[in-house]
């Protein structure tokens, strides 16, 4: 889930201020029509792309994202169905990543909206999916008590909160409570046919294990996931399952393959509105990254930092314990990119406790 803000005065936003209402759709492109869901956290919608098909010569429609499993959603999702979607069924369930309010819903959304005796199939990274259904079975990264231990080798010393972070063990599948057992696997350059159009699969990282974005170069449309936002920055972050990785020079690495597209492309992000201006956006992320890893920088100069102190320096705004966990998982993002760039070094107290410092 994305946290930190990272505006961009330089996109133009076709549709302006319009957005579909709950229940409904409004039509982006000839077959492809954008649907906007309610979201039980702070960052309150996730926007999901429902494109006209045809598989075995039948209509059907292809979904891409599927929202949290929540009762709201599948009242939407029903609405939906009952009205201009009521033609077709759901005839493929792609799924741009495995966070909770893109995969959520998916087994859900085949079990009830499949042709009757043919059931649609996932499309989503063999990562991803691997990684859905592992967490449906043990919540990693923001819940449990490896989570907690984690935070914990991080700063973060509250002890009311790890409490909390201890006894979110379900956290993943309170949202994901299943996931379809068997899929068809998507991977970066492959070219995936839907109606009458070719989209070919972007992957990504920093974000999910492997992410994939979606670009048709005759419409020239990215649906670009969590990847590009138009208004805050994608949330990057090291969880306790890889806690060495570098999330961020991951992420930023994969920034490129999005600014090689044209320049007029429009974006269709899972949040936020549709824009253009993807060059733009690419760069105002760049500097946004730059100048939290300067923060980081000028922080840590006089004595060494954990990721729990450096909190209120990347993020000024107050932080609820969900909006906490994802802040620690991108603050340590920033100080491993720069342990791994050899301009920090980390040093483990007596306690178990991480500090970093300039090398």
């Amino acid at each position: 889930m994305p946290n930190s803000f990272a505006p961009s005065s330089d996109l133009q936003y076709p549709w302006a201020k319009a957005e579909p209402a709950v229940g409904d759709w409004l039509p982006i492109k000839p077959g492809i029509h954008w649907v906007r869901m309610p979201l039980p956290f702070a960052l309150n919608h996730i926007n999901l792309w429902v494109l006209q098909d045809t598989q075995d010569r039948q209509g059907c429609w292809t979904v891409i994202d599927s929202g949290v499993h929540t009762e709201a959603i599948h009242q939407a999702w029903q609405q939906l169905w009952s009205g201009p979607m009521a033609e077709r069924p759901l005839g493929r369930m792609l799924v741009t990543h495995m966070h909770p309010d893109h995969v959520g819903n998916a087994q859900w959304l085949i079990e009830h909206f499949s042709a009757p005796g043919h059931p649609a199939r996932l499309w989503m990274s063999a990562t991803d999916f691997l990684a859905a259904t592992l967490a449906c079975q043990a919540t990693t990264g923001y819940g449990g008590d490896r989570a907690a231990t984690y935070f914990h080798s991080h700063g973060l010393q509250d002890e009311a909160s790890l409490s909390k972070i201890r006894e979110r063990g379900d956290y993943f599948a309170s949202m994901v409570p299943s996931m379809p057992t068997s899929y068809r696997r998507l991977q970066d350059g492959m070219t995936v046919r839907i109606g009458e159009h070719d989209w070919r699969c972007i992957s990504g990282f920093g974000h999910c294990p492997e992410h994939i974005a979606l670009y048709c170069e005759a419409l020239g449309t990215l649906i670009s996931g969590d990847m590009l936002l138009p208004k805050i920055s994608t949330n990057v972050s090291v969880t306790d399952m890889e806690p060495e990785a570098d999330a961020l020079g991951q992420f930023l690495g994969s920034l490129s393959r999005y600014e090689a597209l044209p320049a007029d492309t429009l974006v269709l992000p899972s949040h936020g509105h549709p824009f253009v201006g993807i060059h733009a956006r690419v760069q105002a992320l760049r500097e946004h990254h730059e100048d939290r890893l300067d923060d980081i920088r000028r922080a840590c100069q006089d004595k060494p930092c954990t990721a729990a102190e450096l909190l209120p320096v990347l993020f000024t705004r107050a932080l609820d314990l969900h909006q906490t966990t994802f802040a620690m998982g991108e603050a340590v993002a920033h100080l491993n990119h720069l342990w791994h760039r050899g301009e920090f070094k980390r040093e483990r107290d007596a306690l178990g406790v991480w500090h970093f410092s300039p090398a």
